[in-house]
C-alpha cells in the first residue's frame, strides 16, 4: 500500500497581472505548439526538511512568477477564425496542498515508489474547457520535507521554456520576490514566416500525421508489459564513456549512442532490422535569426538517426555518434524556416493536422524516443534552502521512451529514466555499464 497522501487545500489562484494590456488577448498557437503533445507533462522534485521552503513562500513566489508568464494563467480557447488560441484571461493556476503520512526518506525508499509519485502531482481533465494550464501540488511530509509536483499543458511550453519558469520561480522565492526574471513571450516575433511562405520539406508527413506519413506504425500493448527503470551514470562513468567515443562529442550524444546500443542489444533485434531514434531538437539557436533562449513557448522539432541493428552494434561509438550528429545537423536554419512557412501555409488553408504524439501503451520497439533534460538545471533548483534531493520520474507510458536528467544526488552524474518491454528491461540493466 502506497504512503497515504491527503489533499488539505485546493484553490484556483490568479496572480496580479504584470501587464494589464495583456489580459484578455487571444494568442494563436504557433505551428511548433500544434506539433507538440496535446497533454500535460508532470515534473516532481523533492527537498529535505533542511532545504524545504515554507508553503506560503512557494505559493507567493509562484503567483509573482506566473504574472510574468501570462500563458500559464490563461486557458485554451478558439478565436473568431476557428483557430486554437491561448486566452490570456488570467483565470489562474490550480494549487493543491497535501500532507503525506510518512517521512520523506522512508517514502522515497519504498519499493512502491512509483505508486507514491503518482499521488504527488495533480491530474488534469483534458476534456474540461476551462482546465487550468498549470497545476501545482505541494506535499509536506512528517519530517518537514517537501515535494513540489507540477503538471503543465505541453501546448504552452516545451522543456526548455518550463526549465526557465522553474528557475524564475525558485529565484523569486529564494530572494523574497526581490528578483523576478521575465521570459521572452512574443510568439509573433519568434515565429515569422517568409512572404510568400515557401516550405521546402514534407512537414505534413514528418511532424504531423499526414495522409502519406512515412512514420512507422507502432502497436499498443497493455501497460503492465511496460517496465520503468532508472539507471545512474556516475561522473566517472560519463568521463570513461566520452573517452571511449574518442571523437569530440557532447555528453548527450555519447549517452544517446550508448543507450541506443544497449537497448538494441537487450531487444535482440535481427541484424538487418532498422532501428531509429526520435530525438527532440531545440530550435531556438538554429533559427535565423536566433530566437532568445528564454523564449516561453514551444520551439522543438525532431531528428531521426537510423541504422540497421547489426551495423549499430558492430560500429564504433564514434561512428554511432556521427550518425546522431548528422541527423541532428539536418534540423538547420533552412529546415526550421521551412517548418515555419509550412505553418503559415497551413493557417491560410484552414487545414487542421494531428501531431505525431503517441498514445499511452505505444510500443516503439525496435525504435526509441529520447529527450535530453541535461541542460534544464533541475538539479540546481534552489528555493532558498538548497537544491532538491531528488527528481522523481512519473510512470513513463511509452515503451522505448528514454530521457536523461542531471543527477540530484551525485555531482556530475546523470540519471537515465526509461520504459522498456518487460522482456528487455532486465537485460538492459545487466549490460548498461559495459562499454564493449
Amino acid at each position: 500500500m502506497a504512503v497515504p497522501v491527503e489533499i488539505t487545500r485546493r484553490a484556483i489562484m490568479s496572480p496580479k497581472p504584470d501587464c494589464d494590456d495583456a489580459v484578455g488577448r487571444m494568442v494563436p498557437l504557433t505551428v511548433f505548439d500544434r506539433a507538440a503533445t496535446d497533454g500535460y507533462v508532470p515534473a516532481v522534485f523533492a527537498w529535505t526538511a533542511q532545504a524545504a521552503p515554507a508553503n506560503t513562500a512557494v505559493v507567493d513566489g509562484l503567483l509573482a512568477t506566473v504574472a510574468r508568464f501570462p500563458h500559464l494563467a490563461g486557458r485554451l480557447g478558439v478565436d473568431d477564425r476557428g483557430r486554437r488560441c491561448f486566452h490570456l484571461n488570467n483565470a489562474g493556476v490550480l494549487v493543491l496542498e497535501a500532507d503525506a503520512a510518512a517521512d520523506l526518506a522512508d517514502a522515497l525508499a519504498r519499493p512502491d515508489i512509483s505508486e507514491h509519485i503518482d499521488q504527488l502531482f495533480p491530474k488534469a481533465d483534458m476534456y474540461r474547457a476551462d482546465e487550468p494550464l498549470l497545476h501545482v501540488q505541494l506535499t509536506r511530509y512528517r519530517c518537514g520535507g517537501l515535494v513540489i509536483g507540477t503538471a503543465c499543458q505541453h501546448l504552452v511550453a516545451d522543456g526548455q521554456a518550463m526549465s526557465f519558469f522553474y528557475a524564475a520561480w525558485a529565484t523569486a522565492v529564494s530572494t523574497g520576490l526581490a528578483i523576478l526574471p521575465s521570459p521572452f513571450i512574443d510568439r509573433t516575433t519568434a515565429v515569422v514566416p517568409r512572404s510568400p511562405p515557401s516550405p521546402a520539406f514534407d512537414h505534413r508527413n514528418i511532424e504531423f500525421k499526414g495522409e502519406h506519413s512515412p512514420s512507422r506504425s507502432y502497436p499498443v500493448i497493455p501497460m503492465d508489459r511496460i517496465k520503468n527503470l532508472t539507471v545512474h551514470f556516475s561522473e566517472e562513468f560519463v568521463a570513461r564513456l566520452k573517452a571511449h567515443v574518442g571523437a569530440r562529442c557532447s555528453m548527450f550524444q555519447c549517452l544517446l549512442a550508448h543507450a541506443w546500443k544497449k537497448a538494441t542489444a537487450a531487444r535482440r533485434l535481427a541484424p538487418e532490422e532498422l532501428t531509429q531514434i526520435r530525438v527532440a531538437v531545440n530550435c531556438r539557436s538554429r533559427a535565423k535569426p536566433p530566437v532568445p533562449t528564454d523564449f516561453f513557448g514551444n520551439m522543438v522539432l525532431w531528428a531521426f538517426p537510423r541504422m540497421r541493428a547489426g551495423e549499430l552494434l558492430s560500429s564504433s561509438y564514434a561512428a554511432v555518434v556521427g550518425v546522431i550528429r548528422d541527423a541532428v545537423a539536418r534540423v538547420d536554419a533552412e529546415y526550421v524556416q521551412s517548418f515555419v512557412d509550412f505553418g503559415e501555409a497551413l493557417e491560410r488553408s484552414g487545414e487542421r493536422l494531428t501531431a505525431t504524439a503517441a498514445v499511452a501503451g505505444t510500443a516503439y520497439c525496435p525504435d526509441l524516443e529520447v529527450d535530453s533534460w541535461l541542460g534544464f538545471g533541475f538539479h540546481d533548483l534552489d528555493f532558498g534552502g538548497g537544491p532538491p534531493c531528488a527528481f522523481l520520474p512519473p510512470v513513463l507510458p511509452l515503451e522505448g521512451l528514454i530521457f536523461f536528467v542531471r543527477s540530484c544526488t551525485a555531482k556530475g552524474g546523470v540519471d537515465l529514466f526509461a520504459a522498456l518491454h518487460n522482456e528487455h528491461a532486465d537485460a538492459f540493466k545487466q549490460i548498461c555499464y559495459s562499454l564493449d
